[in-house]
């Protein structure tokens, strides 16, 4: 955006109850699954390696956006519960790649799972038909941010 142009107070006012809506309905989530406990770091964590695949510490820190020391300790968390397990990378046997577990993986179904039941629940109860398709049609809308 140009600098010279001002911020109407009607984008102000949508970017902030967007902010607002998507912190809670992250906590609604969050509710409605079963984390085993974990914190929101390692969560990310398993969900990037879910997404991307087999990370270095290194990869991991950098996608994180914290210090190689965090993702160090959240991935000794996370391989003491099984939910991570490290192996030499076979092209330079100096590293170690990280990766999901059978129990990492089943942890992010299920979670995303009861979070899908919850939303989709919460959505036929609190919504009528109409009200849903306002919603689809909203969220056609504001994909449109995360394609620029």
């Amino acid at each position: 955006m140009d600098s010279t142009q001002t911020v109407s107070e009607s984008a102000v006012r949508a970017a902030r109850e967007l902010r607002v809506l998507i912190s809670r309905l992250r906590r609604r989530f969050l509710e409605a699954s079963d984390s085993h406990e974990l914190t929101p770091s390692q969560m990310s964590v398993l969900s990037r390696l879910k997404k991307r695949g087999d990370s270095t510490a290194s990869d991991l820190a950098t996608a994180e956006r914290v210090r190689p020391q965090a993702v160090a300790a959240t991935l000794a968390v996370l391989d003491e519960r099984g939910f991570v397990e490290r192996h030499t990378d076979p092209a330079d046997r100096r590293r170690q790649v990280v990766s999901l577990t059978r129990a990492g993986r089943d942890l992010l179904d299920d979670r995303g799972q009861a979070g899908q039941e919850w939303l989709s629940a919460a959505l036929q109860e609190h919504f009528t038909e109409a009200e849903r398709a306002t919603v689809l049609d909203a969220l056609a809308i504001l994909e449109r941010l995360t394609s620029e």
